[in-house]
C-alpha cells in the first residue's frame, strides 16, 4: 500500500466515524445523544486499532447470539460477560465515589432476587442449604458513627457446593434473606461460611475464559445490599481473609477493605445466641458505613 492510498484509507475510515456520529445529532435526549456519540467513536476506534477482520466480527456476533440464547430469568450471561471484562467493577467505581469512611461497593452479580424471605434479628438465612454455620454480626452507621436504624439488609450467598438457590431446578429458596438493623444500628444472623466457587462456565463466557487461560473461580464471599431512606444504596461483599483467590477473583470484585476474618470456632465453643452446635462453626463482624444519598 502506497503512502497516498494509506492516507486515503485512513480518511475513509475517519469519515465513516463522523457520518455515524452525525446521525445522532437530532436525538431529543441530550444524555442519550452523548452516550451514543461516544459509544460510536470508541467502538470504531477499537475496530480500527486491532484491524478487526470480518470473520472475527462474525465470531463476535455468534458469541453475543449464544449469550442471548443461554440467558433466561434464572441466568444472565451478559452480566457474567460484563463481570469478567471488569466492566461491572468499572461501572461500580464510577457510580460510587469515595465518601469519607463509607463502605466500598463491589459487583452486584447475577444471582440476586427481590423475594428473599424476612428473618428476625439473629435468624438463620441458610434455609437448609449445605455448609458450615457462620455467625455474622455488625452495625449500620453513617460516616460520623451515628447508628442507622431500620436499614434493610439483603444477604445472599452460595452453598458449600458452590451453587446459589436459583441455580437449582426445584424452586428452593435458601442461603438468602433480608433483615433490618435495630434501633442501635446493629444486626446479626446465621449464614454459611463462604467458600470459593466458579461462575457458570458452561456457556460462551466460560469458553472465553478458557480460551484466554483464565480461571472462572471467585474468591469466597458473602453478598450484601443495604438500603435506607436518605442514604446511598450499598451493594457489596465481604471476603474471607487468607483465601488464595483474593488476588485473582474472576470478576475483579475484591477490595482490601472488604476482606474480613472468619474466626474458626470448635464444636464445643458456646455460640453468641445459645444455639447448640455439634460441629465447628465460624464467626465474623462487618460494620457497614453508608454515604448520604446524592
Amino acid at each position: 500500500m502506497t503512502e497516498n492510498s494509506s492516507a486515503e484509507q485512513a480518511q475513509r475510515e475517519a469519515d465513516l466515524v463522523e457520518t455515524v456520529v452525525a446521525s445522532f445529532a437530532s436525538t431529543p435526549d441530550p444524555r442519550l445523544r452523548l452516550v451514543m456519540e461516544s459509544l460510536t467513536r470508541h467502538l470504531h476506534a477499537f475496530v480500527r486499532d486491532v484491524r478487526l477482520t470480518e470473520s472475527e466480527w462474525n465470531e463476535a456476533i455468534a458469541f453475543l447470539t449464544a449469550a442471548g440464547a443461554i440467558t433466561d430469568e434464572r441466568r444472565q450471561e451478559f452480566i457474567l460477560l460484563s463481570d469478567v471484562l471488569g466492566l461491572s467493577m468499572q461501572t461500580v467505581a464510577v457510580n460510587n465515589e469515595a465518601y469519607g469512611n463509607a463502605t466500598e461497593a463491589t459487583v452486584f452479580g447475577p444471582f440476586f432476587t427481590k423475594d428473599a424471605p424476612l428473618i428476625e434479628d439473629g435468624g438463620d438465612l441458610s434455609g437448609g442449604a449445605p455448609g458450615q454455620p457462620c455467625w455474622v454480626e455488625g452495625s449500620v452507621s453513617d460516616t460520623s458513627g451515628a447508628p442507622i436504624a431500620g436499614a434493610r439488609i439483603e444477604v445472599w450467598e452460595a452453598d458449600e457446593d458452590g451453587f446459589y438457590d436459583v441455580q437449582y431446578d426445584d424452586g428452593r429458596v435458601a442461603a438468602r434473606a433480608h433483615l433490618f438493623s435495630r434501633d442501635d444500628g446493629s444486626f446479626r444472623f446465621w449464614g454459611l461460611t463462604p467458600t470459593p466457587y466458579p461462575i457458570p462456565d458452561d456457556g460462551p463466557v466460560g469458553r472465553l475464559l478458557a480460551a484466554t487461560g483464565r480461571s472462572p473461580y471467585r474468591a469466597s464471599h458473602l453478598h450484601f445490599m443495604v438500603t435506607a431512606p436518605g442514604w446511598r444504596t450499598l451493594v457489596t461483599h465481604i471476603f474471607v481473609s487468607g483465601d488464595e483467590l483474593l488476588a485473582r477473583d474472576s470478576v475483579f470484585g475484591v477490595k482490601e477493605s472488604l476482606v474480613v476474618d472468619f474466626a474458626e470456632q470448635g464444636a464445643g465453643i458456646p455460640t453468641p445466641d445459645g444455639r447448640e452446635l455439634h460441629e465447628p462453626w465460624t464467626r465474623t463482624r462487618f460494620d457497614i458505613v453508608l454515604a448520604p444519598e446524592a
